[in-house]
C-alpha cells in the first residue's frame, strides 16, 4: 500500500506537468484545427533558459527560491517570442493551406528549434542547482517532497486561472468565438488573428513554467527533452479529449499515474521480464487504445467537420 500511494502521488506530479503543455496542444487545435508538434521544444527552451539565467544569478548570494523564481519569469517572456514568431511565420501562412502542410511543417519547427538548442546549450546535460528545498513530507506511509508540493501547487493555480480566462472574461469570449466559427467572429468584430497569436503565446508561457517544473523536478535538462515530453503531452490532450481544457487536465493526471505505476509494478507484472525503463511503452499503448475505442477522447465530443 505504501508503493501504491507512493507512485499515485509521484503520478499527480507528472501529471500536473504533462496537463500543463497538454493545454498548449488542446487550445491551439481548438481555435486552428491543427497539432502544435513544435509544442515539446517550446518546453525545453523555458528549461534551459530558465537555467541560463538561474546560473547566472547564483553567485549573487540571492536566495534559491528567489533565484528559480527570476530564473521563471525570464523563462516564460523568451517562450512567449518563440510562440509568437512560430505562430507568424511558419503557421498563419499556411492557414488555409490542407492539413497536411501545417503537420508537415510543425514536424519541421521541431526540429529546427530542436538543433538551434543544441547549437546554443550545447549536446551536455545542464544540472539544475538544488536551490529548493526538498524536505519529505510523510503521507499514508509515502513521501511528498516540499518541490512537488509546489508543482502540484502551482500547476492546479494556473490550470484555475486559465479556466477563469477562457470561461469569465471579454478575451476568453473572443477564444470561444473563433474556435466556433472564426468568420462569424469576425463579422462580430473579433480580431481572429490577434486571437490566434494570443492563444499561441499563452500556451507558451505555460510550456515555460511547465519546462522549469521538469528541471527542478528531476535536477536536468537537455536540447532533446521537449520532443518525448511533448509527445506524452499530445497524448494527454488526445486520452482528456483534445480541444476541450478540462479534457486535457484530466487526461494529462490520468496519463502521469498510468505512467508512474506501469514503472513501479510492469516488473511485478512480468515477472521481472520488463523494467521500469518500458513505461513509455504505456502512454503510447494509452493513446492506441483511446484511437481505436473512443477517437473523441473521455471528454470530447463528436463534431462534425466545418465546411
Amino acid at each position: 500500500m505504501d508503493i501504491l500511494i507512493q507512485q499515485i502521488i509521484n503520478g499527480l506530479v507528472l501529471g500536473s506537468i504533462y496537463a500543463l503543455v497538454a493545454l498548449g496542444y488542446t487550445m491551439v487545435y481548438g481555435i486552428l484545427g491543427l497539432i502544435n508538434f513544435a509544442h515539446g521544444e517550446v518546453v525545453m527552451i523555458g528549461a534551459l533558459s530558465a537555467l541560463t539565467a538561474i546560473g547566472l544569478l547564483v553567485p549573487s548570494g540571492l536566495p534559491g527560491p528567489v533565484v528559480v523564481l527570476a530564473g521563471l519569469l525570464i523563462a516564460i517572456p523568451v517562450c512567449m517570442a518563440v510562440g509568437f514568431t512560430i505562430e507568424r511565420i511558419a503557421y498563419r501562412p499556411l492557414r488555409n493551406a490542407p492539413r497536411l502542410a501545417p503537420l508537415i511543417t510543425a514536424i519541421g519547427v521541431s526540429i529546427v528549434l530542436q538543433q538551434l538548442a543544441m547549437m546554443g546549450w550545447g549536446r551536455n546535460y545542464h544540472t539544475f542547482p538544488a536551490l529548493l528545498s526538498v524536505t519529505a513530507h510523510k503521507v499514508g506511509g509515502a513521501a511528498i517532497t516540499d518541490l512537488q508540493i509546489i508543482i502540484v501547487l502551482t500547476a492546479a493555480l494556473l490550470m484555475a486561472a486559465l479556466v477563469w480566462l477562457v470561461t469569465r472574461t471579454r478575451l476568453g469570449r473572443a477564444m470561444r468565438a473563433s474556435a466556433e466559427n472564426p468568420a462569424v467572429a469576425r463579422l462580430m468584430g473579433v480580431d481572429v488573428d490577434r486571437v490566434i497569436s494570443f492563444t499561441f503565446v499563452l500556451g507558451s508561457g505555460l510550456a515555460a513554467v511547465a519546462g522549469v517544473m521538469v528541471a527542478a523536478n528531476y535536477s536536468i535538462a537537455h536540447y532533446a527533452m521537449g520532443f518525448m515530453l511533448g509527445l506524452k503531452a499530445f497524448t494527454a490532450a488526445v486520452l482528456g479529449g483534445i480541444g476541450n481544457l478540462g479534457g486535457a487536465m484530466l487526461g494529462g493526471l490520468l496519463l502521469g499515474i498510468i505512467e508512474s505505476l506501469a514503472a513501479g509494478y510492469i516488473g511485478d507484472l512480468t515477472g521481472g521480464f520488463l523494467g521500469s525503463h518500458y513505461k513509455d511503452v504505456f502512454a503510447f499503448f494509452v493513446l492506441i487504445l483511446v484511437l481505436v475505442f473512443r477517437p473523441s477522447g473521455l471528454m470530447g465530443e463528436k463534431v462534425a467537420e466545418r465546411a
